[in-house]
């Protein structure tokens, strides 16, 4: 039995809302002590952590980072485990067996996808358990459409296959068919309500960008969720509602008051990203957002869109390749205090929407570390958790660093403890729970990550634990770490 001691440092434990100086004992993956007075073991490595903050690792419940590469800059920000819910994949099992595979550095896990189910039985595009050939489906416009009766049984039960193998949840990119009829949505509610697992939605348009949206994008949420009792998670509160927030906070906290299983994430950056075939950024979609072509910029190339006419031009060539959004002016201080209230949401998520990876020569991953020059991505893949902090606990005092765990850590991992009691675990750290933990320097810990050096790791985790497992040490990686495992949910 490996024994490991992170001794004096300041131990938060979310769950029960408390901090304490003490010791945290590690005995082969678990956390089975917390001791306000000092272990004695012989046997045991001895890690001085005094004047460090520690506590469970964050839980990402949104990230599409499949690769080694980008878990290590996920690490660095404080991810133990990284789940990509929102899309997920398809088929299930190849995607987990992959994964497996190749190994990972921090735990994770997938969702049933929507929006590939839809692909194989609308547009016959059979998944590949690939995250950009699912981008790439994201521009052909035959599984956007309605289906018929026969074609939401067949694709339902598509979903319903990948739920009984263990998938934790399904992830409903309905922002992408925004014509589709809302009847199918709650149709998804419904079979999630009937397996005990929750969905995770990017919602369709907002009634104030698109007057004519068959629902509201927020308020179907809320309106599936009081139907069928299932569980609702709003995906990127502040990318898809952008100016009308409150509106939308405000709806999702009627919601809740009503006694509906509704739940909420948000990212700390006024710029998305997704594919540039996406329905909504069509040229003459995008005044409704309050966007111009020039608020888009193409990662790899860095190229700003000039004009409606190239940004038509580039959806032909290349619908699934990757872009960022200016959605809001992060120069504006009105625009950032917007960004805060998404944070400040009382019960409000952590979640990165962290993007893939894109490499000059195409490669889909490396270990090499440090990175090799040239990779893109959305600053928020290495710098969501550590931005978070720097701002919300740091520079304006809204968090607590107990309530910053309790954001990141304790509450997302409760999202997903009726679907894979194995969760229930993590997100705490008290005896019992697993040791995946994060130690960091609180007067330290930010962000470094831009758009022009998107990969530039966060700064101030100083050691990361997954399963017992020093990821991070001393503030050095360790290149033959690769301790992540599956989350799965229980079969249904």
């Amino acid at each position: 039995m490996t024994t490991t001691i992170l001794r004096g440092g300041q131990v938060i434990d979310p769950a029960a809302a408390t901090q304490t100086v003490a010791d945290v004992v590690v005995r082969d993956g678990t956390v089975t002590e917390i001791s306000t007075v000092p272990v004695l073991d012989a046997g045991a490595t001895v890690v001085d952590v005094s004047g460090l903050v520690v506590g469970p690792g964050f839980v990402d419940l949104h990230s599409h980072v499949h690769s080694i590469a980008g878990q290590r800059l996920q690490a660095f920000d404080g991810v133990t485990t990284n789940l990509d819910l929102e899309a997920g994949l398809m088929p299930l099992d190849r995607a987990y067996a992959e994964a497996a595979a190749a190994g990972r550095v921090l735990n994770y896990g997938f969702s049933a996808s929507w929006a590939d189910a839809r692909g194989q039985v609308l547009a016959g595009v059979v998944p590949t358990a690939r995250f950009d050939a699912s981008t790439d489906l994201l521009g052909n416009p035959e599984w956007q459409r309605t289906s018929s009766p026969a074609e939401l049984a067949a694709w339902l039960e598509l979903l319903e296959r990948e739920l009984a193998a263990g998938a934790l949840g399904i992830g409903v990119l309905i922002g992408y068919a925004p014509r589709s009829d809302p009847a199918e949505y709650v149709a998804v509610a419904r079979l999630a309500a009937s397996a005990g697992a929750p969905t995770f939605t990017h919602v369709r348009e907002l009634v104030e960008a698109e007057p004519t949206t068959p629902v509201d994008g927020s308020t179907e949420v809320a309106i599936a969720a009081a139907e069928t009792g299932a569980a609702m998670h709003h995906c990127h509160v502040n990318s898809t509602s952008r100016r009308h927030v409150d509106r939308v906070l405000g709806t999702l906290d009627e919601a809740r008051a009503a006694g509906s299983r509704v739940t909420v994430e948000a990212y700390p950056y006024g710029m998305g990203s997704t594919s540039v075939g996406a329905f909504f950024l069509a040229p003459d979609r995008l005044s409704a957002w309050g966007l111009t072509p020039s608020s888009i910029v193409m990662l790899g190339t860095g190229e700003r869109i000039a004009d409606a006419r190239r940004l038509a031009e580039v959806r032909e060539l290349d619908p699934g390749a990757t872009c960022v959004i200016e959605f809001l002016d992060e120069r504006d201080e009105a625009d950032r205090e917007l960004l805060r209230r998404a944070l400040a949401f009382p019960d409000a998520i952590v979640a990165s929407d962290a993007m893939p990876l894109e490499w000059p020569d195409h490669r889909h991953d490396t270990r090499e570390w440090p990175l090799p020059p040239g990779a893109s991505t959305h600053p928020r893949t290495a710098g969501t958790f550590a931005r978070s902090l720097r701002l919300m606990v740091r520079e304006h005092a809204l968090w607590t660093w107990t309530e910053a765990f309790r954001r990141c850590s304790y509450l997302p991992a409760r999202v997903l403890d009726d679907v894979a009691p194995a969760m229930r675990s993590k997100g705490r750290l008290a005896p019992g729970a697993d040791a995946d933990l994060v130690v960091l320097d609180p007067e330290a810990v930010t962000d470094r990550a831009t758009v022009s050096d998107p990969t530039r790791p966060s700064h101030g985790v100083r050691h990361l634990m997954v399963g017992g497992t020093f990821v991070i040490r001393d503030g050095a990686l360790d290149l033959a770490a690769y301790p992540g495992r599956a989350v799965r949910g229980e079969p249904r």
